[in-house]
């Protein structure tokens, strides 16, 4: 159903982690939702700013800071909030606050995930604390965010509520030099699952979303000539996806329209991988 101005997620009040970067999932998502009329938290881990890419740097991007400017754009409240999603108390903050704020929580978006690069070596070269930390955002991370939302929502009674969380194709096809990666996305689809049945009885759906190959930040460690050129010959579709697309996925899963739509994952990737 839809708010009273037309937009479906009126009245809502949604959390978008991992949400800081200009190209990036995570900062379209969240002005998709407040597009669709949702108040939106943002969070972040504080980068430094040196650490920018050379387009942040240069339209003098201020990281959540500029997303949340992007969400009251959007006529929306916004609240952007530094947190390691892997500190439990940090967590449990990032809910309070945002019920200090807002008065609510409704929809959870677990995108946090940890930087793509030295993970992406064969298992013999992978430090042990390289691969507990990529596990430590995603999984645990959303382990750690789902929980808190989701003892909001049971004790408010809320009867409804949405939680979506970021996957991969990683999640549902192993290859050889990501196995830190493969490890999560696949704890993530199963965590899906499993969280989904629980609270399914109470109207919350959750949901995973798979993205294959998408041109944000993430991927620039590629360069975007020979082998990018090469990974979008690849893809049926002939070309990367666009964070923007990824967003309006997320968007109809915290919609009414989703509401009998839980447990899944669900692959947006230009038909890269078909797995269900």
């Amino acid at each position: 159903m839809s708010g009273d101005n037309g937009k479906e997620l009126t009245g809502k009040v949604a959390i978008v982690t991992g949400a800081g970067r200009f190209r990036g999932i995570g900062r379209a998502t969240a002005v998709r939702l407040a597009e669709m009329g949702a108040d939106v938290v943002i969070t972040g881990t504080g980068r430094d700013p040196s650490s920018f890419p050379d387009d942040e740097k240069a339209m003098g991007w201020r990281d959540i800071e500029s997303v949340a400017d992007q969400v009251r754009e959007q006529g929306q409240r916004a609240l952007p909030l530094v947190v390691d999603v892997s500190d439990s108390e940090a967590v449990e903050k990032m809910v309070a606050d945002t019920i200090s704020e807002f008065g609510r929580v409704d929809i959870l978006i677990n995108n946090a995930a940890f930087r793509r690069g030295e993970d992406r070596v064969p298992v013999v070269e992978l430090e042990e604390s390289v691969f507990r930390r990529v596990l430590d955002i995603k999984v645990v991370g959303s382990f750690l965010c789902a929980r808190a939302v989701a003892r909001h929502l049971l004790a408010r009674d809320a009867n409804g509520g949405a939680i979506v969380n970021l996957s991969s194709t990683a999640g549902k096809r192993g290859s050889a030099n990501t196995s830190a990666y493969n490890a999560a996305n696949f704890a993530i689809n199963g965590f899906t699952q499993a969280l989904a049945k629980e609270l399914a009885p109470h109207g919350i759906n959750v949901n995973g979303v798979c993205p294959g190959a998408i041109d944000t930040a993430r991927m620039d460690s590629l360069g975007r000539g020979d082998t990018w050129e090469a990974l979008e010959a690849a893809i049926p579709m002939r070309r990367a996806g666009t964070d923007a697309e990824v967003a309006d996925l997320i968007g109809f899963l915290c919609s009414d329209r989703a509401r009998y739509i839980t447990g899944q994952s669900i692959n947006v990737n230009g038909g890269s991988v078909t797995e269900l």
